[in-house]
């Protein structure tokens, strides 16, 4: 099949200029991909400890109460809350309002931020719980 030039090629990933956007975007579902993987795996883990006896969810416990337990759980967390503040952009966006260059960049910084500041409040109420 003959290429004609008055048709313009396809523009490729080198051609558009990285932002915000695109990386917000790309996290929206690799964070949906590993809530689901991860959270999965966790989900049906602590369940077949709990159906299987105490001591198989003694161990359970020991592992999600260890360091990497814990750096899993907050990574797990700092997921659900950045897809979520993703899905909430996705949502605003999907009514057509934000797609004006400045408004897309600033809301796309703003879902980062808003997705760790959230992930560090939910973790320090679950340290200091009242006391914070």
């Amino acid at each position: 099949m003959a290429r004609t030039s008055s048709r313009p090629l396809s523009p490729h990933l080198t051609i558009w200029k990285w932002g915000p956007h695109m990386a917000v975007s790309i996290m929206h579902r690799v964070t949906g991909n590993g809530l689901a993987t991860v959270g999965a795996l966790g989900l049906v883990w602590w369940l077949m400890a709990a159906a299987i006896g105490p001591e198989a969810y003694a161990t359970f416990v020991s592992c999600a109460t260890s360091p990497i337990g814990y750096l899993v759980m907050i990574g797990l967390s700092w997921f659900f809350f950045q897809h979520l503040c993703s899905g909430l952009r996705h949502f605003v966006l999907d009514m057509g309002a934000g797609y004006e260059l400045r408004t897309n960049k600033s809301w796309s910084i703003g879902v980062f931020l808003a997705g760790a500041a959230l992930t560090i409040l939910f973790w320090a109420y679950i340290f200091f719980g009242k006391a914070f």
